[in-house]
Order: C-alpha cells, then structure tokens, then sequence
C-alpha cells in the first residue's frame, strides 16, 4: 500500500471514529473540550507510532474505548456532582430522622401494633443502629473521598456541617424536653446519653477516615 493511500484509510478510520463519538456524546455541556482532547490524543498517536491505515479504527477502539463506551463514562461523570452528592447524603440523613419521629409518634400516639412491634425491636437493637448509622457517615466520607479525590475534602466538611444539624438539634430538643421526654424515656438512661454524645462527637473522624479510603481507592 503506498504512503497516500495508507494516509487516505488513517483519514477515513479516524474521521469514522470521531463522527460516532460526536454522536453519542450528543448534548454533552463539554462536547467541545472533549472531541478536542481525543482529538489530540488521536494525533499523538500517530506520531508515536506506525498504525495500519486499514486497522486504524480498530486499534482506536483497543486503546481508548468503543464510542459508546466514552460517552457513557463522560455522561456518567457528569452525573456525579458536588452538589448532587452533597444533598443525597442531606437528605438521606433527614429521611432517617422524619422515619424515627413518624415511627415515635405513631408509637406514642396511636394504639397501631406494628408501631409497637417496630419500636419494641429498634429500642432491642439500638447499639446496633447506632453502628450502623456510624457506618453511614463512613460511608459519606468514602463516597466523596472516592469521586472527588483530594478536591472532595471541602465538600466533606460542608456536607458533614449541613448534616449534623438535625442531630443537634434532635438531641437539644430531647434533653432539654422540648419534646415530650417521657416518650424516650425507655432510652434516655446516662449511660446511654453519654454514649449518643460520644458517637456524634467522633462522626466526623469516621467520615474523614471514610474520605481518606476512598480517596486512596480512586487513585
């Protein structure tokens, strides 16, 4: 095959490959930026290595991905945001604590079985929702930590701050009894008190260490 012919199938293969990634990136915010860069590492390519005109497109497709496969990935990344991350883990938090006043009410209030079945197990089992829900900031450190990386450590603080505060305020509204206290009274031993206070004091070490793991898993 001669030199302008070898050059002619280079130029349709990789014309080829850039034309389906175009369309199947579609209305992507940073469509420009992203055929530019594979654009230039297409042409890097080709000045590093001799490539097959013939097989061009082929070879494309081992090294960098089908184009379906990176559109995919960018969309994918830009479906995780800062902010979509942020209020997941917010209101993740706040549905835990409507769920538990919901449930107290309905215990306390209503003469409802199922209520008294669920709250006889949970007040049974509460050292165990206290680890799990310990596990829960672990894993909002970890999540952060693992799709933002280093970038992702302001992010952990801001959301960590907006997401104490139901907890705060929770426990405020309970000791001082602004809520009726005889309603939590099977829980409110010291003991268990102190141990609650623990727990919130130490939530941020555990989602700093959760961030740290998952920052090293994204490298």
């Amino acid at each position: 095959m001669s030199s302008s012919e070898d050059d002619l199938f280079k130029s349709i293969a990789s014309s080829r490959f850039f034309k389906e990634l175009e369309k199947e990136i579609g209305d992507h915010p940073e469509k420009d930026n992203i055929m530019l860069e594979y654009e230039m590492h297409v042409y890097d390519l080709l000045q590093d290595e001799p490539m097959d005109g013939e097989s061009l497109y082929d070879e494309l497709v081992d090294r960098l991905g089908t184009p379906r496969e990176l559109a995919e990935m960018w969309k994918q990344e830009t479906a995780i945001t800062p902010k979509k991350t942020q209020w997941l883990f917010v209101i993740l938090n706040i549905a835990i604590f409507i769920g538990g006043i919901l449930l107290t009410i309905s215990y306390n209030a209503f003469d409802w079985k199922w209520a008294e079945k669920i709250w006889e197990t949970l007040t049974d089992a509460r050292f165990l929702i206290i680890l799990v829900y310990m596990l829960f900031w672990a894993l909002l450190g970890y999540e952060i930590g693992k799709e933002f990386g280093q970038g992702g450590y302001k992010l952990l603080r801001k959301t960590f701050t907006i997401s104490i505060i139901p907890n705060i305020g929770f426990m405020y509204l309970v000791v001082f009894k602004f809520i009726p206290y005889e309603w939590f009274e099977p829980l409110l031993s010291v003991r268990f008190i102190l141990i609650c206070i623990f727990c919130t004091v130490i939530l941020y070490p555990i989602s700093w260490i959760g961030y740290r793991w998952g920052r090293r898993a994204s490298v």
